[in-house]
């Protein structure tokens, strides 16, 4: 259910279902307008169809309190695109948010180093989405960084090296040095 605050998950979400049901053609395509064929008036009914379902579906999933101030289009997909147009969020605000939280996350020693290193990895693939991409190399200065102090001989051991690491690497030779601590 679209709630205001989750509008990436519910469209996604809306648009696996519909794909499952075989109901996205008026997600995909634009409706044919030649009617010569009989073959055509079949991909137009389908079209039809698929479109019809794809609104029902879509209303079904969002509050009434949002529906009337969304106008009742009869296409589904300009219905998909007001509804983004009104719960879409800042970008750059974003881009801030997770840019931060990325900055500012410290290994606390507590959880599986793998799992926080992939998290990190996460931001990081977040913020490419918004035209922020930060390269491997820096993402893995970010993650040294943010290795708590019981890794220094490790971070020494990282810089002295002519090779670098991939990111997996990394969180391999990050999860033996966990061990070894």
């Amino acid at each position: 259910m679209l709630n205001g605050t989750n509008f990436k998950v519910w469209k996604k979400a809306v648009e696996i279902v519909l794909d499952c049901m075989d109901l996205d053609l008026t997600l995909r395509t634009e409706r044919s307008t030649s009617t010569l064929e009989a073959s055509n008036e079949v991909k137009i009914e389908k079209w039809d169809c698929s479109n019809r379902m794809c609104i029902m579906i879509m209303k079904h999933s969002i509050p009434e309190a949002f529906q009337s101030s969304i106008s009742q289009g009869e296409n589904a997909k300009k219905f998909i695109d007001e509804i983004e147009q009104y719960f879409a969020k800042n970008e750059k605000a974003e881009t801030s948010n997770l840019l931060a939280k990325l900055i500012s996350m410290k290994y606390k020693g507590k959880s599986n180093i793998r799992e926080y290193i992939m998290e990190m990895s996460n931001l990081a693939s977040k913020l490419k989405t918004l035209k922020l991409e930060l390269g491997e190399d820096l993402l893995e200065h970010i993650v040294l960084i943010s290795l708590l102090a019981h890794f220094g001989q490790f971070k020494v051991s990282y810089n002295t090296q002519k090779d670098k690491w991939s990111l997996n690497e990394l969180i391999s030779h990050c999860m033996q040095e966990e061990e070894r601590l």
